[in-house]
């Protein structure tokens, strides 16, 4: 298969079509026949990202690459950048405002998932400029009870 590239504009604040994205790019990979460990993988990494855009990182673009032997799924925002990129990888750690925590947002899960749904992942960001979240999935791992 030769590569295809996909790329979706996410806004910040954006709940109504907050999803959107990931749920295309999932229903893509069904329609091309991939495992569904992959798609769920990369469903789950697509949707977390979304989300952090849609919160925390102004607007956006989510892109999905398809090879066919990996995945790559790129995020890039224009939002405030990540202070401590270390820290926001733990688990819990958040900086959702209350508003989000009252929608049910903000349990500090979302780059954690990312990183451990995804086969690798590399996040880059600059206050003030931004963040680039880069993840690869190799389409022959299939992962038992994830």
């Amino acid at each position: 298969m030769d590569r295809l590239r996909r790329s979706y504009s996410v806004r910040e604040g954006d709940f109504i079509h907050a999803g959107e994205a990931s749920i295309r790019v999932k229903n893509m990979l069904k329609s091309l026949n991939f495992n569904p460990d992959i798609v769920r993988r990369v469903a789950i990494c697509g949707y977390e990202a979304e989300m952090n855009l849609v919160m925390h990182g102004g607007d956006g673009t989510l892109t999905v690459v398809v090879g066919s032997r990996e995945i790559q799924l790129h995020v890039e925002d224009t939002g405030p950048g990540i202070a401590d990129t270390e820290l926001a990888m733990k688990e819990g750690y958040s900086t959702a405002s209350d508003r989000y925590r009252e929608l049910g947002f903000g349990a500090g899960m979302g780059l954690p998932n990312m990183k451990k749904n995804s086969d690798s992942i590399r996040v880059e960001s600059e206050l003030g400029q931004g963040t680039a979240v880069s993840m690869r999935f190799d389409v022959a791992s299939v992962r038992e009870g994830r």
